[in-house]
C-alpha cells in the first residue's frame, strides 16, 4: 500500500516516514504545498496524510484539488489546527478522517488501517479473490485455506492486483505503486517482470485458482482461471 505524507515539519515528517516504512508501506513525502500538488497530480496513492498548515498554501485547497481531479485516494487530515470549522471543512471536502496533533504513532497506524478497511469494503480488512485471501493487517496470504509465505515485493504486487481484479494493469503504474514515485520513469521494467514471474510460480505451486496474465504491449491482468479465454500470454 502506498502512502503520501504531506507535512512541513521535518522531524515529524521523518518520524512518520520511518514508522510507516516499518509497517511495510511504500511511503513518499512532501514538505510544501507545491511539492504535494505536483505529486498528487503526477502519481496515485492509497492514502494521503495531509497537514493543513503548509508554508506556501492551505492543505484544504490540496484536498479540494484532489477531488476536482476525481482521484480516489483516502485522506486523513493531520493538523495542529484543531478547530471545529477546519474539521468540518475537511470532512465536507471528502477527507476520510481527522487526527489532531500531537498524536501517538500507534494511533496514526490504526487510523490508516481503519480508513483502508472502509475503502476495501464493509469494514473487513481481508481481501478475497478465488481461493486466495489476503489479510493486510497481518500481511498474511492464504490459498485454499493454507497460509503461504511471500517475499515483500511479491506480497505487495499480489495485494495491488487483488484490489483490481480483472483490470488491465499498466506495468509503469504497477512499478510506481510497489517501488515508489519516479520508478515509472525507468528505462526498462525487468525488475517488475522478475518479481511477477516469481509470484506466478508461488501461486501455481500453492494451487491458486487465480492467475496473473500478461497482456501484450500493456501489462497484466489478474483473473480467476477459466473466467477468460483470451489475452493469455
Amino acid at each position: 500500500m502506498k502512502i503520501l505524507i504531506v507535512e512541513d515539519e521535518p522531524s515529524l515528517r521523518e518520524l512518520m516516514y520511518k514508522t510507516l516504512l516499518q509497517e511495510r508501506y511504500v511511503v513518499e513525502t512532501a514538505g510544501t504545498y507545491l511539492e504535494a500538488s505536483l505529486k498528487i497530480t503526477d502519481y496515485s496513492y492509497d492514502c494521503i496524510l495531509l497537514d493543513i498548515m503548509l508554508p506556501d498554501g492551505n492543505g484544504l485547497k490540496l484536498l479540494d484539488d484532489l477531488k476536482k481531479q476525481h482521484k480516489q485516494e483516502s485522506v486523513i487530515i493531520i493538523s495542529a489546527k484543531d478547530s471545529i470549522d477546519d474539521k468540518v471543512s475537511g470532512l465536507e471536502l471528502g477527507a476520510d478522517d481527522y487526527l489532531p496533533k500531537p498524536f501517538h504513532l500507534a494511533e496514526l497506524n490504526a487510523r490508516i488501517k481503519s480508513v483502508m478497511r472502509r475503502r476495501w469494503g464493509n469494514g473487513d480488512m481481508s481481501i478475497q479473490l478465488g481461493n486466495i485471501r489476503i489479510e493486510p493487517d497481518s500481511f498474511r496470504v492464504f490459498i485454499a485455506g493454507k497460509e503461504i509465505e511471500l517475499l515483500k515485493k511479491e506480497y505487495d504486487i499480489l495485494l495491488y492486483f487483488m484490489n483490481r481484479p480483472n483490470h488491465l494493469i499498466d506495468k509503469a503504474a504497477l512499478a510506481e505503486a510497489v517501488w515508489g514515485d519516479h520508478i515509472d520513469q525507468s528505462d526498462n521494467f525487468y525488475f517488475v517482470y522478475a518479481q511477477v514471474k516469481n509470484l506466478r510460480q508461488q501461486l501455481k505451486k500453492a494451487g491458486a485458482d487465480v492467475e496473473i496474465r500478461s497482456i501484450y504491449g500493456f501489462g497484466y491482468k489478474i483473473v480467476i482461471c477459466n473466467n477468460e479465454s483470451t489475452g493469455k500470454q
